[in-house]
């Protein structure tokens, strides 16, 4: 999917990025999918949400393994965009709440 992703770039205000905290083996590509999203000029005022989810598995990475792992305060640090996190377990329902929040918020901030 990756490839087309640019031609949905020029309306985007507000973007979810979801990683996988339940398979370490896709952390090197989501990040590199990551760092292309936030380096693409279209996507240099839109707002980032990075969403770990499977946080209901056992194996799962929590956010701290995960950040290090990717350096992603670095990632946060040097990005154009505001980039916010969240844990969230999309089966079960965990986090959403403060996903539409965070939409919310950011879509009352952009008005």
């Amino acid at each position: 999917m990756g490839p087309i992703w640019p031609s949905y770039y020029a309306s985007c205000r507000c973007l979810l990025f979801m990683m996988d905290a339940a398979n370490p083996t896709q952390l090197s590509a989501s990040c590199v999918q990551l760092l292309g999203l936030l380096s693409a000029e279209a996507l240099a005022e839109a707002s980032v949400l990075i969403l770990f989810n499977k946080i209901d598995l056992p194996c799962y990475m929590t956010v701290e393994e995960m950040k290090s792992l990717m350096r992603l305060p670095d990632i946060i640090a040097s990005a154009r965009q505001s980039v916010s996190t969240v844990e969230i377990s999309a089966r079960r329902g965990t986090g959403l709440a403060a996903v539409l929040r965070w939409l919310q918020d950011t879509h009352r901030a952009d008005g």
